[in-house]
């Protein structure tokens, strides 16, 4: 197989941020308000967010010290509805990592998105953790992908892994769950007739210690955006498999990206602390 396209090494981690990227950051609790997700998954902001209990039945928060375990209720609701249909499984304990911050926004460094309360990592290693590694679990990832081969790594994946997976996208509030494209060809080939949950399984850049899922937006948030509707079927075929295609010449220069503007809604929430 061939190797995933040379832009994966500026994946997201190429994004230049000025330094108006850390204003979020200095925003520590979370903005009061009816819970209003606003704008989009990758410039947007969030009233009435909530801290996800460090602990619960079925899953545990980790890297609690960046204080990014906030979201929309929605979100919060969905992930502990997860750890219990996990336990139920039979899985260990799910870690939760990067969900949002306090009033959303744009982080400095590690993602683009997650800004609207709406979006949650979920390693693919286990828990438990006991209390003072899971604020600080660096080095703990495990990675899922040979990347010299570009396949699973047989040696650390099991059907836990596939079960996880399954169980995220099958919740009807899924828009998508983001993985390496090595780990969806996993699943497209292990998934057997029951394939429907397959098409949100999307193939991304990185994610190959992680999951990444992406609820849409709430009914009652008119100011949230939604992602372009997923493309009809399951997603295993040419798309796909063009990942692994070496990438256009010329194509892995390094492209600086600027900050879009934020919404107007975000921009006033600023304001009214102070920030803008």
């Amino acid at each position: 197989m061939k190797k995933l396209k040379s832009v994966v090494l500026l994946g997201l981690a190429a994004l230049s941020f000025s330094s108006q990227a850390s204003i979020w950051e200095k925003i520590q609790a979370p903005i009061n308000g009816k819970p209003q997700s606003i704008g989009g998954y990758s410039n947007g902001c969030i009233i009435g967010a909530q801290p996800l209990a460090l602990k619960g039945e079925g899953y545990q928060v980790i890297r609690s010290s960046r204080n990014r375990y906030y979201g929309h209720p929605q979100l919060l609701n969905y992930l502990k509805q997860l750890g219990q249909k996990s336990k139920a499984a039979g899985l260990p304990p799910i870690l939760i990592g990067d969900m949002g911050m306090p009033a959303g926004g744009r982080f400095s460094s590690g993602h683009a998105s997650h800004q609207t309360g709406l979006d949650a990592d979920i390693w693919l290693r286990f828990g438990p953790m006991d209390d003072e590694t899971a604020k600080n679990p660096a080095g703990l990832a495990t990675l899922m992908v040979n990347h010299d081969t570009q396949v699973v790594d047989e040696r650390v994946w099991t059907p836990n892994q596939t079960t996880l997976i399954k169980l995220a996208a099958q919740d009807p509030r899924v828009n998508r769950i983001f993985v390496n494209p090595a780990i969806k060809v996993k699943l497209c080939n292990t998934a057997g007739a029951d394939r429907a949950w397959l098409q949100k399984i999307r193939p991304w850049y990185g994610h190959d210690s992680h999951i990444h899922v992406r609820l849409s937006c709430p009914a009652d948030a008119p100011n949230c955006e939604n992602q372009a509707a997923l493309p009809a079927g399951d997603g295993c075929g040419a798309e796909l498999y063009s990942w692994f295609e070496p990438a256009p010449e010329g194509s892995s220069k390094l492209k600086v990206k600027s900050i879009p503007v934020a919404p107007v809604q975000c921009q006033m929430l600023l304001s009214q602390q102070g920030l803008n």
